[in-house]
């Protein structure tokens, strides 16, 4: 609801510094220069304009903070959307406007008036009373990274009341009724295994007739982190909440993907013969480099790629990358892999149904027999296709740990319980925010 609400503040706020531009340069005339030649060019641009600010995360509400990275990110995304407009009134037959003074004018106050109306938001999110009062039922880790988070993000609404063990709230039930009651807790988050205990279930359900919102801990935990939570998880709940997830979208999905991918090589191919000539001339070895990877349900099948390394990269066998500053990438590599040019050729691979676009890594057969064994569920990410991009690529960047895979495989498990046509858009339009931005 937040971020909707902020959407529609920046609606408001562009039509109002279109209006404010115009009460400056033509007064009381303002009125009828907006609906007789400004209103129609405006509207059009105001649509990428928000484009650009979704792209740049600017609704993300874990970013809404009045900090310096927030403020650069703002001043970036409306000079995006500024270059943006100015090309399209320029460009464009029949967009632009007389005299083209408006456009800055209304630049100039368009940056005061989203300034202020963010800085606003923000303070008032971060402040007050939290409407929801949390009584944290649960110890360790999980936790401690739900509590962070809260901490961290109040403009999430969350505050937490009281903390206690799942061994207390075990042995002494009514226990959950005092502390809700002194502490003004209205919402309850509790792990899975305690709603099976018969008298913790009745103190539960006391608290649920008393208007109490008593949530599971892993459904708590992917609300505020966007993530599942491994340690609180067993085998039925992948039964309960992936098995018939997306089941219609995913034949949708791979139809849509196949027209995508044929019109994308097909106006890509130059640039994809310029890559694999640059890689030839800069570096000894094949342009194209192949690589076995684990596909849907444990299909191998070739993942093409610009090679990005030196040709004896692996001389000593398969190994992690190590991280930015592996000496195996070449001088061009960097840069491919930077903008992630690299992964042109994967169009091939889209074509051919071997991924989409959006999904878990596609990893390699060594480490998905490795991983399986040292990582919990981690065979339940092969359920989908593998994806060029995907929630737990944008999310949690690094790869060079065991620490690493867990993490990312909570997010792989989001994805797989929530994808959606509008979650993969999402996912699609963060990445092509990565290639610009640092992504956090």
């Amino acid at each position: 609801m937040k971020s909707f609400l902020l959407f529609l503040g920046d609606v408001v706020a562009l039509y109002a510094a279109l209006l404010g531009a115009l009460w400056l340069r033509y007064g009381m005339g303002f009125y009828a220069e907006f609906f007789r030649t400004h209103v129609g060019p405006f509207t059009v641009i105001f649509v990428p304009w928000l484009i650009v600010f979704y792209i740049a995360g600017l609704y993300d509400l874990r970013r809404l903070r009045n900090n310096l990275e927030f403020s650069k990110t703002l001043l970036l995304a409306i000079a995006v959307s500024g270059g943006i407009a100015i090309i399209l009134f320029y460009l464009v037959p029949g967009l632009g406007i007389a005299p083209k003074t408006n456009l800055l004018l209304f630049l100039v106050v368009f940056v005061i008036v989203e300034i202020l109306w963010r800085r606003i938001f923000n303070l008032l999110a971060g402040s007050g009373d939290a409407p929801n009062r949390v009584l944290l039922i649960g110890d360790g880790a999980l936790a401690d990274e739900i509590e962070t988070a809260i901490r961290e993000s109040p403009q999430f609404g969350y505050a937490i009341a009281a903390n206690i063990s799942a061994e207390s709230a075990a042995h002494n039930p009514t226990l959950l009724e005092t502390i809700t009651d002194e502490m003004g807790a209205n919402l309850v988050v509790v792990p899975r295994h305690l709603k099976r205990d018969r008298n913790f279930a009745m103190s539960l359900y006391r608290l649920f007739g008393r208007g109490i919102i008593v949530i599971d801990l892993a459904n708590f935990y992917e609300l505020v982190l966007r993530k599942i939570p491994l340690a609180d998880l067993e085998e039925t709940w992948f039964m309960e909440n992936i098995e018939s997830a997306a089941k219609f979208y995913d034949p949708m999905k791979r139809a849509l993907e196949l027209v995508a991918a044929l019109l994308m090589f097909i106006v890509l191919l130059p640039l994809e013969i310029l890559f694999a000539l640059l890689v030839k001339l800069t570096s000894p070895g094949p342009a194209i480099y192949h690589q076995a990877r684990v596909g849907q349900y444990g299909r191998p099948f070739m993942l093409y790629k610009f090679r990005t390394m030196r040709n004896d990269a692996e001389k000593n066998g398969a190994q992690w990358a190590t991280g930015t500053h592996d000496a195996r990438v070449t001088a061009l590599g960097k840069f491919l892999r930077a903008s992630h040019l690299d992964e042109l050729p994967q169009l091939w691979n889209v074509l051919r149904g071997d991924i989409s676009f959006v999904g878990p890594r596609p990893e390699r057969p060594e480490f998905v027999e490795k991983l399986k064994v040292e990582v919990p569920y981690y065979e339940v990410r092969l359920l989908v296709k593998p994806g060029v991009s995907g929630w737990a690529q944008l999310n949690h960047r690094a790869d060079l740990t065991t620490d690493d895979v867990k993490q990312k495989l909570q997010y792989d498990i989001y994805y797989l319980k929530n994808r959606s046509a509008i979650l993969d858009l999402a996912i699609i339009l963060k990445t092509a925010r990565s290639l610009f931005v640092n992504p956090k």
